[in-house]
C-alpha cells in the first residue's frame, strides 16, 4: 500500500497531510507555521536602501538589493518545506507526493526540492489549499 503525502503551503503556513489512498479522509502530519512570511517590507528591514550621488550618468540614484526582504523570507519557507520533505523522503515517510500552493510559491518550492523528492511528485495544485479543511483535499488528489 502507498502511502501519499499531501503538502499545501503558501508563503507563511504549510500543512503536511498523509493518505493511503484516495477515499480516505487525509490525516494531517504536521502544521507549519512560519510568521516573518506574514511581515511587510518595512518590518523585516530596518534601514533605508543608500543612495549614490551619481557623479556620472543620471544623477543621483538609490542602491537597492535584487530580491526584497519578503521574498527571501518566502524563499527561506520555501527552502525549509524542501529540507523537510527530503528528510522525510529518505527516512521513507511517503511514497507519493502532492504539492498545492499558490502559483509563484509553488515555483520557489519547485526549485528547491531535490531529485528523489520531485521524483515522488505525482501531482502540482497551483492553488492556495492551505485554509481548506482536510475532507476537501480528497477531491484534488
Amino acid at each position: 500500500m502507498s502511502r501519499t503525502w499531501i503538502l499545501v503551503a503558501e508563503s507563511s503556513r504549510a500543512k503536511i497531510y498523509s493518505t493511503e489512498n484516495r477515499t480516505a479522509i487525509p490525516a494531517e502530519v504536521e502544521d507549519i507555521i512560519h510568521p516573518e512570511g506574514r511581515l511587510h517590507e518595512g518590518e523585516l528591514v530596518s534601514d533605508r536602501p543608500g543612495s549614490d550621488p551619481g557623479t556620472v550618468g543620471q544623477g543621483r540614484h538609490v542602491l537597492d538589493d535584487k530580491i526584497s526582504a519578503t521574498q527571501h523570507e518566502h524563499m527561506e519557507f520555501a527552502r525549509e518545506l524542501a529540507r523537510r520533505l527530503e528528510a522525510a523522503c529518505d527516512r521513507g515517510a511517503f511514497d507519493k507526493l502532492v504539492v498545492a500552493a499558490p502559483p509563484a510559491f509553488l515555483g520557489l518550492l519547485r526549485d528547491r526540492l531535490g531529485k528523489e523528492v520531485k521524483e515522488k511528485v505525482v501531482r502540482e495544485i497551483d492553488k492556495n489549499l492551505v485554509r481548506q479543511p482536510a475532507e476537501s483535499l480528497r477531491d484534488y488528489i
